[in-house]
């Protein structure tokens, strides 16, 4: 999306610079992805915030004390109102919906911002876009989400976070507080990131040898994988359950696609796995690693949720060790 042009001293920041408006915007981007668990779409939230930025006369934004603020705040109730029309699409989705993949953490901002609240509950960028952590908060109300997002990753004051979703700073708190009792099992414990790597690893050897009883080894007794095809190719429309089950399927998968590369790349701030086919990557596979054993695992093969891949989508950390 194009960096809005022509702010002059009263645009969001009363700064010009072309920097100043890189960082809002990658703020604002940041906030969108966790509140829909979709870059395009938080593209559009961004644009739409924008526009209604500019519509406002002069004097309407220069009485803006905090334009960034003003920013957030517009963007988060675009975001709300996204939630609340993207639950009746859902109905007719084709199958498992899932979040968005995306190279690397998509952190486009460096840090939460601050502000009131307790710095105890708050959870960084990097956990805040955990594939697990994003399904989750999938499940829960989009009032839940946006306050959580806001406050716990964010850190805006429950004074602000009422202005947005319309109820008191009271109740803006209880909605965060139950989305954090929904979302505490999936806050990733210490010490996981180098066994999340060193599990992905065996389990792509595993997958390229045909190895059943080591693909097996790897997988939790209770372990799910979850598919999101979209209805434009070919994709399990139900999770499936249970470590035998889920260690045939993947393994089933590859002797479908004798020409498949297995490719480790860092994806949603975890390391995880590309499926790349004639050198086309046809799907991205996030895993949860708990004890040493994969919990649960997204497939992402809808080509329209693969734009990270295929068209210079955001990327960082590209760590391909393709064999």
């Amino acid at each position: 999306m194009p960096t809005p042009s022509g702010p002059g001293p009263s645009g969001p920041g009363r700064d010009p610079t072309l920097g100043s408006l890189m960082a809002e915007r990658r703020r604002l981007l940041d906030v969108g992805y966790r509140m829909l668990g979709s870059v395009q779409d938080a593209e559009d939230v961004v644009q739409e915030t924008y526009a209604r930025w500019y519509a406002l006369s002069e004097e309407e934004q220069q009485a803006v004390d905090t334009p960034l603020a003003w920013l957030t705040r517009v963007a988060s109730r675009v975001c709300l109102d996204h939630l609340a029309s993207a639950r009746v699409r859902r109905e007719r989705y084709t199958g498992e919906w899932l979040p968005e993949p995306v190279r690397g953490g998509a952190a486009w901002t460096s840090a939460a911002g601050g502000g009131a609240g307790d710095p105890a509950d708050r959870i960084t960028l990097d956990e805040s876009v955990g594939m697990g952590m994003l399904v989750v908060l999938d499940s829960i109300t989009p009032a839940e989400r946006v306050a959580f997002v806001l406050h716990d990753v964010f850190g805006v004051p429950f004074t602000e976070i009422a202005e947005t979703v319309g109820r008191s700073p009271a109740a803006c708190r209880q909605l965060a507080s139950s989305a954090r009792r929904r979302l505490a099992h999936r806050r990733p414990v210490g010490g996981t990131g180098p066994e999340h790597g060193r599990v992905v690893s065996a389990f792509r050897e595993a997958c390229e040898t045909g190895d059943l009883a080591a693909l097996v080894a790897l997988l939790d007794p209770d372990a799910e994988s979850r598919s999101d095809g979209g209805g434009k190719v070919r994709a399990a429309l139900r999770p499936v359950v249970g470590r035998d089950k889920v260690a045939r399927l993947f393994l089933g998968l590859m002797r479908r696609e004798p020409e498949v590369e297995l490719g480790e790349e860092g994806i949603n701030g975890a390391p995880g796995l590309t499926v790349r086919v004639a050198g086309t990557t046809v799907a991205v596979l996030t895993l949860e690693v708990r004890d040493g054993l994969i919990t649960h695992l997204w497939l992402m093969v809808n080509p329209d949720k693969l734009h990270g891949w295929t068209s210079g989508g955001p990327s960082a950390g590209r760590d391909h060790r393709t064999r």
